[in-house]
């Protein structure tokens, strides 16, 4: 499978973007970054070095700095740290980003792989929007979009309502969600039922030393946060999920409903089945094997 993955490294998108680099089944061909859990300069710093640390030899476009509303947000450092990657001090990549923009190079790898391409977004997801704005023919191109986001029958993360990447850019997931693309949404309903606790990543740096410790040093914050906040320290596997539903969607329960994102008030962000309000149905997660793709995620590093 080609694929992309839009990201905001960010703890999760590190474990998103390594599994995608080890596992067999997938060409990771491109990054593109946005704004998120960083900044979206560190967030292009973030991604060419974990490419890097990966042995890949591709090109990251740096993509939106805010959502389309322009909207004001804050990077979350008390989950992700401030540079993104716990309590790594910030890191240094050799190479630099491409030179177009995100949503002009997303529309150009769409061109040339058309059919083919599959754009995972693991972060607000302004980029694509973006795209679709630009190039009408982007939504018909790729063969989908999957994105990691939404909570249908759950509760929020980031407010009682909503998640917190469709908060982060409510109008751009509508824009997405009507573009005539095929949408898969992996959202709150599945991510929050695999938690990842520390033995979990002690066992990727024991098998996978570099890149499984990458993430052992990576994650020790995010499970502080998920302690002090959930009283449990494990973390919900949240991007490398969506990553895994592109691959193999037989290990979840997909519903075709219609989508409609709140863009305003007390409930922004909120993802609500609407099959009266005219949009298009997309693939929303329900349910989930979430100890398989556990399993799955742990596998490419080694563990047994």
């Amino acid at each position: 499978m080609k694929l992309v993955i839009d990201t905001d490294p960010g703890v999760d998108d590190a474990m998103a973007i390594f599994y995608a680099a080890l596992a067999p089944e997938i060409e990771l061909i491109a990054l593109t970054t946005t704004f998120g859990n960083v900044a979206v300069e560190k967030a292009t710093r973030n991604a060419l070095w974990l490419a890097e640390m990966a042995g890949l030899d591709i090109p990251v476009a740096q993509g939106a700095a805010h959502a389309l509303s322009a909207r004001a947000i804050s990077p979350v450092a008390f989950i992700h740290g401030d540079e993104g990657l716990g309590h790594a001090p910030p890191v240094t990549p050799k190479g630099c980003a491409h030179a177009l923009p995100a949503h002009e190079f997303l529309c150009e790898l769409a061109r040339a792989h058309k059919g083919e391409l599959v754009v995972c977004a693991i972060g607000p997801i302004t980029n694509l929007a973006r795209a679709i704005q630009s190039d009408p023919d982007f939504a018909r191109n790729v063969a989908r979009i999957v994105f990691m986001g939404g909570a249908y029958a759950v509760p929020g993360n980031v407010s009682v309502h909503a998640e917190a990447n469709t908060w982060n850019d409510p109008e751009a997931l509508n824009i997405v969600i009507t573009s005539g693309a095929e949408v898969v949404m992996v959202g709150l309903d599945v991510t929050m039922q695999a938690l990842c606790d520390q033995a979990y990543f002690d066992g990727l740096a024991k098998a996978h030393p570099e890149l499984g410790g990458v993430l052992h040093n990576a994650s020790r914050l995010y499970l502080d946060f998920y302690e002090s906040n959930l009283g449990t320290r494990g973390c919900s596997l949240h991007d490398p999920t969506a990553v895994i539903a592109c691959t193999h969607p037989e290990l979840f329960k997909m519903q075709r409903l219609p989508i409609v994102v709140v863009e305003e008030g007390d409930e922004m962000g909120r993802t609500i089945g609407a099959p009266d309000h005219g949009h298009p149905a997309i693939k929303v997660c329900v349910r989930g094997d979430m100890a398989a793709v556990k399993a799955r995620f742990a596998s490419v590093f080694g563990v047994n």
